[in-house]
């Protein structure tokens, strides 16, 4: 089979991947989602000058000195009337500057007695949020393609909106294949283990806004595999395990029996080189991951979040920084290595720490690593502190 490098596979993967249509939804709906349009500001925030602090609001021009008290402005409840030299108003975090005035003084600094205070000398703009400070009407405040978290969701509220256009959902199926897989709590056979791919890979494609549609593991039987393809209503189909060219693994043929037209046939990576793309006789698309833990769970990172988020019009390579290692790395072979590993955060930058052991069953490794570690294919070997490219891996 053809190898093809992490960036050329990824590629040709995203080459047949378009933006799903869009829909609008409540604003308090939108989490996750990806927006279709743009959010813009229908008015200045803050629409008025506000103060900072409570305290006295004031005519510059008139400090420092003693001014007569002839109101109150507070969140919500503006001062009405226009303040005339020689007057100020008690005024409160977030309210209003009434008219006249142009500067406020915190109630700490302010003398009072009676109906009138004693004020130090203040500039203008003195603890003033001037009209507009956050951002101005018609200001492109979202832009499409981003994905809403909650303080994405905050600023669409402050700009007015209840509800937003985003992308609709990709539906994901995921399909497990193996006599030696069994789902919990199932009891296993001597010779099965518990399938860890699937649910782990159906939380990341939620977490990625795509819709999953699980089903159920299914044996090493050609006509098992095939049904459970042509049954899976989705707009990609997923499977685990059976992707390479062994006598048990079924799932190219299954796919070649539904019209697979293949755009990736092998990767060059380490772990991963199984995995295949391709395009099925009905349109749907399909990704084939190999079956150990840790070689679908980094494919599904170098290559099911960019083709979920490009469903979604979103951003759609790997998220990567430097990091220096905290230890000496042999030369690498033929093939990219994408390593786990751990991130430390120290005085002058990030270290990353590749775990020893990489063998690609360990789901242990996987769940105590923070990020993957890329060596290129046919890198050198590294010295302890040589800069490399690193990829965070979501962690609370």
């Amino acid at each position: 089979m053809k190898l093809l490098s992490v960036d050329d596979a990824r590629a040709r993967m995203l080459a047949e991947i378009g933006a799903l249509p869009s829909e609008r939804v409540p604003l308090s709906q939108s989490i996750g989602r990806v927006l279709a349009e743009d959010v813009a500001a229908v008015r200045d925030q803050p629409p008025f000058a506000a103060s900072a602090m409570d305290g006295w609001a004031v005519r510059a021009s008139d400090t420092p000195g003693v001014l007569k008290i002839v109101g109150e402005s507070a969140a919500g409840h503006g001062f009405e009337g226009r303040v005339a030299p020689g007057e100020a108003v008690r005024i409160f975090t977030g309210a209003a500057l009434p008219q006249g005035c142009d500067a406020m003084i915190i109630q700490e600094d302010v003398e009072r007695s009676g109906d009138a205070i004693r004020v130090p000398e203040v500039a203008p703009g003195h603890y003033i949020r001037p009209a507009g400070g956050d951002f101005a009407a018609g200001a492109v405040l979202l832009e499409r393609g981003r994905r809403i978290d909650p303080w994405r969701l905050s600023l669409a509220a402050t700009a007015g909106r209840a509800e937003i256009q985003v992308h609709a959902r990709p539906r994901v199926a995921l399909i497990s294949t193996g006599e030696e897989i069994v789902e919990a709590p199932a009891r296993p056979g001597p010779f099965q283990i518990y399938d860890s791919g699937a649910p782990a890979l159906a939380a990341m494609v939620e977490s990625w806004g795509g819709a999953v549609v699980r089903a159920k593991p299914v044996r090493d039987d050609l006509e098992a595999v095939i049904a459970a393809l042509r049954d899976a209503d989705a707009d990609l189909v997923v499977t685990v395990g059976g992707a390479s060219v062994g006598d048990h693994d079924l799932v190219r043929a299954a796919g070649e029996a539904l019209g697979l037209s293949l755009r990736v046939e092998s990767v060059s990576l380490r772990p991963g080189k199984p995995t295949f793309f391709g395009v099925l006789d009905d349109g749907r698309r399909m990704l084939g991951l190999p079956g150990n833990p840790a070689s679908a769970f980094v494919c599904a990172e170098l290559f099911l979040r960019p083709i979920v988020n490009a469903y979604q019009g979103a951003a759609t390579f790997p998220v990567t920084v430097t990091a220096r290692l905290q230890q000496d790395l042999p030369a690498n072979g033929p093939r990219e290595h994408w390593m786990r590993a751990k991130l430390t955060y120290a005085e002058g930058g990030v270290i990353v720490q590749p775990y020893r052991d990489q063998d690609s069953s360990l789901v242990s490794v996987f769940a105590a690593s923070d990020a993957l570690l890329r060596r290129p294919a046919g890198a050198a070997a590294a010295a302890a502190g040589t800069v490399v490219e690193v990829a965070p891996l979501a962690r609370a």
